[in-house]
């Protein structure tokens, strides 16, 4: 683990590491902010997946997270989106394929299968490697994401229920066996069998009796993927409802899918983490 770059802000640093993933087969980036609090004692982590065409830079740059993460005593880890190098397998021409969107799936198809790993990576390998590295972060952790992100958020909590203290998302993609990112991706990534889809898909999960506390979703009303039918939050409701798990969707009046529309609202979603984690 080799640091890289190292910025302070508010009282904090925000800092970047590269290191050799085993689960990825790559040299991977990550971002790590340590918010004051860290330079005398240990704090819990929230980690934050991006979404399509994303790095671990987007939402360091434009979300205005860590002014919240030093105001409650977060680490924020941030990860890349997709295994990346020039031996890496990518879709020229696509956005939603191959580099920049991995889905956080562990792929079983070739060509993707050596590298496009990113399950395994953002679960086992990314924290492992954080709290071996820097001790003042503990094991105790949340995570959040937005799109693609979101997506991988409420799959990692639901299939780990008791490693993740809480779970929100931003305009996530609930239901991908019904949405055509979904499909593109899994039908790559893990072939044509779609009972193996549903060990990555949230609204799948839910039925199937995987469970979480509750969770926090915000949505934009505005989102023009929502209208293209990429997002379904309305399938989440119906599983949560079905399988008792409290949801607080909140459809927000007119904001898009941007990083404007995270960057209104990321304050409450650490602070809904940090009501958890700081217990």
């Amino acid at each position: 683990m080799i640091e890289i770059e190292s910025i302070k802000e508010f009282g904090g640093y925000l800092k970047r590491y590269s290191h050799d993933s085993q689960a990825c087969q790559c040299e991977m980036i990550f971002s790590v902010y340590l918010p004051p609090q860290a330079e005398h004692q240990s704090v819990p982590a929230l980690y934050w997946l991006s979404g399509l065409t994303c790095t671990d830079d987007n939402v360091r740059v434009k979300a205005g997270a860590q002014r919240y993460a030093a105001e409650h005593g977060l680490a924020l880890v941030m990860p890349d989106t997709s295994p990346r190098g020039h031996d890496v397998p990518d879709e020229k021409g696509r956005y939603d394929l191959g580099k920049g969107a991995g889905f956080y799936v562990n792929a079983t198809r070739s060509p993707w299968d050596r590298h496009y790993h990113m399950y395994d990576y953002v679960t086992r390998e990314l924290p492992a490697l954080v709290e071996e590295n820097l001790p003042l972060i503990t094991d105790k952790k949340s995570i959040s994401g937005h799109s693609m992100g979101g997506h991988g958020a409420l799959i990692c909590a639901l299939k780990n229920p008791h490693a993740y203290k809480s779970v929100s998302a931003f305009s996530p993609i609930c239901h991908p066996l019904q949405s055509a990112w979904g499909q593109g991706c899994f039908s790559a990534y893990l072939g044509d069998d779609q009972r193996s889809w549903e060990a990555y898909d949230a609204v799948a999960l839910i039925e199937a009796g995987s469970t979480v506390p509750d969770m926090l979703v915000d949505q934009g009303t505005a989102d023009e993927f929502l209208d293209e039918g990429q997002l379904l939050p309305e399938t989440l409701v119906a599983a949560c409802k079905k399988a008792g798990i409290p949801l607080q969707l909140r459809m927000q009046e007119g904001y898009d899918h941007s990083y404007h529309f995270i960057a209104t609202f990321i304050g409450e979603h650490i602070a809904y983490h940090a009501q958890v984690l700081n217990q």
